[in-house]
Order: structure tokens, then sequence, then C-alpha cells
């Protein structure tokens, strides 16, 4: 295995400053991870405000429930033991809930996380977990019900796991059937080649599906047999254990709700002023909270003194609204602009790892922290890899192809290799034929149109049927080409099939599954040994 740093540009001018020149967006964030003396301030800051968070013994013991369900390995029982002890910090790291884990980037995250705990716990010598945050609140069932693999003969392939129709429900409370699982396993267990380690690839995605009524309770047992070892704590954002937890900031999102939604205008003003876009919306009204009726999950706004949804399904003046959170805190969830608030409310956060997307919209926030007695954790880029297999490797040297020609599309370098191909250079020799028939036949129609001017329209359109034939030839002589040369043709789409499908980065788009199958479970290990690097800086995997 051999990493290289291979930049991709990309993301929002935001993210980019953020990573690339952090000194010119420092006043729209709280600190930057990279930056030793930042996690000095940011610890000491954490041990002087500990009375202004949940109680950690509290939120140690509903997450040693959680995952002594989902992800009961002994390095996890030790990191929540040292969660309860006052002076431990975490890094969380987070994402929705995705089947078979979801993109590769998801992995990328988990393994980020703890790679920056546990050199932060070096450096400030002190205890430092890792936690992963699983969004189960979020409701966009489609954004995680499907994953990408690549199937045994090199193609893209989709694989969908169907729900029953229902409301808007959060993923952690939309009920999948075991016969669900059943057919998506059926499916991958399908489309992956074989391999010495598919038996035991299969056997613990089936392992997870065991009893899991959700997305979310798969995705947990999938992170936790993977990263379990590592001391990886999980939390689910839907839980109702922890829910109950967070009642106590509930009620300040919602007593201090007007002051929070002009911190969000007036950050979104500073990042408007400073050039950049939006990655969040930022409306008037919006209550930024999330009200669950009927197993609906709601948006809530604020009309007329009241807080109520777009339709109209739930209508509450601010005291009915804390009286319900008193007796069913399970009804609320946060929504992006609240949960960052959330998340230092009930863990002592050191820093957080983002995506680029993420990097950019946690900057509205950033007053509202200030807002409810808090401070903006640091915040550090996720790392970001193209695993680039070694047959793979030696087809891009082969046709002299590097990550950036493929990143930028290989539809003009493939063209140009098919016509260095033409060793009779039937190309030229077509176009020259075409050239010298119009020159010679253009002359006598001209002079046919002397003698009856109905002669010019019917040479013309004979001239047109003449090229186009010889068009019609020169295609067929030209599939003949690419015909000649298909082994080399799908080595060129397997290339940006494997490093760009969908035209997306490869992280973005396929599940880690295939490599799992194809390098087994050290793989994951090996990632691991990879030195960290939070500078945001994309790297190559070359097995």
């Amino acid at each position: 295995m051999e990493v290289v740093p291979e930049p991709i540009p990309g993301g929002s001018a935001l993210a980019r400053d953020y990573i690339d020149r952090y000194e010119t967006v420092e006043h729209l964030y709280g600190g930057d991870f990279r930056n030793e003396d930042s996690r000095e301030k940011r610890a000491a800051w954490l041990d002087a405000n500990e009375h202004q968070r949940a109680d950690r013994t509290k939120i140690a013991s509903a997450l040693r429930l959680y995952n002594e369900q989902h992800n009961p390995h002994s390095a996890v029982t030790n990191a929540l033991a040292l969660l309860e002890q006052p002076g431990t910090l975490v890094v969380t790291g987070g994402q929705q809930s995705g089947l078979f884990t979801g993109p590769l980037f998801v992995v990328y995250k988990a393994i980020t996380t703890i790679q920056a705990a546990k050199e932060a716990a070096a450096q400030l010598g002190r205890p430092v977990v890792p936690l992963f945050w699983i969004a189960g609140e979020d409701h966009d069932w489609d954004e995680v019900n499907h994953t990408f693999v690549l199937n045994r003969t090199g193609e893209i392939t989709r694989i969908k796991l169907d729900k029953a129709d229902g409301p808007r429900s959060s993923v952690s409370d939309i009920k999948v059937e075991e016969s669900g699982w059943e057919q998506v396993i059926a499916e991958l267990a399908g489309l992956l080649q074989e391999s010495e380690f598919k038996p035991q690839i299969m056997e613990f995605i089936r392992e997870s599906s065991r009893m899991a009524g959700s997305m979310s309770d798969a995705f947990a047992k999938l992170i936790g047999s993977l990263f379990g070892k590592f001391g990886l704590i999980l939390l689910d954002s839907a839980d109702p254990e922890l829910r109950k937890l967070e009642k106590p900031f509930f009620a300040k999102l919602i007593e201090r709700n007007g002051e929070l939604e002009a911190a969000y205008k007036q950050s979104a003003m500073r990042i408007v002023d400073g050039g950049y876009e939006l990655q969040a919306d930022v409306t008037s009204g919006n209550a930024n909270l999330f009200y669950i009726h009927e197993g609906a999950r709601l948006l809530l706004h604020k009309a007329d003194g009241r807080y109520t949804d777009r339709k109209g399904a739930v209508s509450f003046s601010p005291e009915e609204l804390l009286a319900v959170l008193e007796d069913h805190p399970e009804r609320f969830s946060n929504n992006v602009l609240t949960r960052p608030l959330m998340q230092d409310y009930v863990l002592p956060v050191l820093a957080t790892v983002l995506g680029q997307g993420e990097l950019a919209y946690w900057a509205i926030p950033r007053n509202a922290f200030e807002v409810v007695g808090g401070q903006m954790p640091l915040i550090l880029p996720r790392m970001s890899f193209t695993v680039i297999e070694g047959t793979l490797h030696k087809h891009m040297n082969k046709y002299s192809l590097s990550f950036e020609d493929v990143r930028q599309g290989l539809e003009q370098k493939r063209k140009e290799w098919i016509t260095a191909q033409d060793e009779l250079e039937l190309g030229r020799r077509f176009e020259e034929t075409k050239e010298a028939f119009s020159a010679m036949y253009e002359p006598l129609i001209e002079q046919l149109g002397t003698i009856q001017a109905g002669l010019l329209k019917l040479g013309n359109n004979n001239k047109e049927k003449i090229l186009d034939q010889i068009a019609f030839l020169q295609g067929k002589a030209q599939d003949a080409m690419e015909k000649q040369n298909e082994a080399a043709l799908r080595q060129w789409e397997r290339i940006e099939l494997s490093l760009m499908p969908l035209g997306k980065p490869q992280e973005r788009v396929y599940n880690m599954m295939y490599y799992l199958n194809r390098y087994g479970p050290a793989w994951l290990d090996e990632l691991l040994t990879i030195p960290a690097d939070f500078s945001g800086t994309h790297r190559i995997i070359y097995m």
C-alpha cells in the first residue's frame, strides 16, 4: 500500500478557504484542530464549563445501554468508563445511517475520528475518546436506502432497500422487515466476486441485520463490528434514553428561540458579506426544531406567537410546547443548525470531524453557541482517499493516464488513443476523400444548374447523400477499430468507473464491501496505519 497526496479542487469556496487559508475565515469558526494551541484552549474551556453540560455519568449510562446492544466491544466499554470520568474529552464524527455503512467516506470519517482522538490524547496528556454520532433522527429515507458496488464484471450497480409506505418518520423509527434485509443481502452476495474473504464478510453483514428493526440498528452493528475494537463509541441521535437527558437543552432552544434565530441570521450575514454562499437555509420564522406528530417529523415554524408546521397539523404556544416537552421529550428532534448545539451540550466535544459540505454550513451556528452559553468546538476536515487497485494502476501507466486525467474525464484522451491505433490513417483518408469528392462534384453541379434550375437542387441533394454514405462507411470503420480494441477500451472504462463513478469521487459513491471482499478485514487495519493528515488534502491509496 502506497499513499500519495493528490489534491482535488472542488467543494464550496468557504470550505476551501477553511482548509487552505484558515486565517481568512477564522472569525466564522471557533478554532482549528490542526493548531495545538487551539486544542489546549478548548480543553481548558471545557474543564471550566463542565457544569453547563449534561451529567456525563448519565450520558455514559445511556450510551452504555445502546452500545451493549449494538457495539459490545471491550474497548468500547473501556472508552465509556473513561467518558464517565471528569476531564475526559471527546472527538466526534457523524453521519446518517446508510445501507451496508453507505459510501466509503463514512468509513474514512470514522477513521479520522479515531486517529484524531488518539493524537489529541497524546498531545494533551489526558483521555480523549472517539465517538460516532449517528444522525438517526433525520427523515430522508431516499438518501440512505441505497448503496453502490462494483459487480463481478466491473460495472456499477445500485442496491436499494425498500420500506412500507408511511409518514416521513426518522430513519431510526422506520421499521425494516427481515424479508427486506434478506433481499438486499442476497443482491450483494450475487454482485460480489468470489474470494477467500467473502464468506466472512457476508456473515458479519447477515449478523448485523439479525434483529435489526431499522436501518440505524443495522448500521450501528456494522460500524461497531468494524471499529469497536478501536474504542469507537456509537450514539444514535434518535435514542429515547438520550432524548430524556436532552430535555433541559430542548427547553433552552425553545425559550431562547428568538435569540437563536437572530444569531443564525447574524452569522449568515457575515458569511454572505465574506463573499460565500450559504450551505443551509436560514429563513425567518424557522424554529430549527422538528416535532414528531403521529409518526411524521414536522419542521416547526413561528407564526403569530405560536409554533406550527407548514400544513397546520400542530400548533402550540411556547408554554404549551414546553409542557409537551416535559412529558414527551421523545417527540422533539434537532435540525442541522441545532444539532451542533445539542452535541456540545451532551458531550465534552474537543473537536468534530466534518466533510467539506458540513464545514461550510457549520459556520452558520457560530454565534448561536454563545446564545446558549456554549463555545463552538474545534473542527477538522475528514481524511479523504481514492483507492487505486494494482491492476488499474498498471493500466493507467500503460495508457499514460494520471489521476487528474481521470478526474477531468477521459473522453477526449480515449478518442486520441483510438486515433493513434489507426495505422491505416483511415480518419485522414476518409476526410481527404470527402474533400476531393466535393471539390470534383460541386463544379459539375454548378454547370448543371445552367442547363436547368431544378438540376442544381437535385445535384446538391445527390452530393449530400453521397457524403452521408461515405460518413456511414467511416462510422462503420470506426466501430470496427473499436471492436478490434475492445479489451483495451474496457480497461479505460474500468479505470473511469472505479475512480470517478457517476462523475463523482469514488469515496462519495462506492460502498466499502467491495474492498473488504477483495482485500479482507485486514484492509481496514491497514487504513488505520496510514499516518493521520488533518490538512484536508485528498490522498491516493495505491494497492
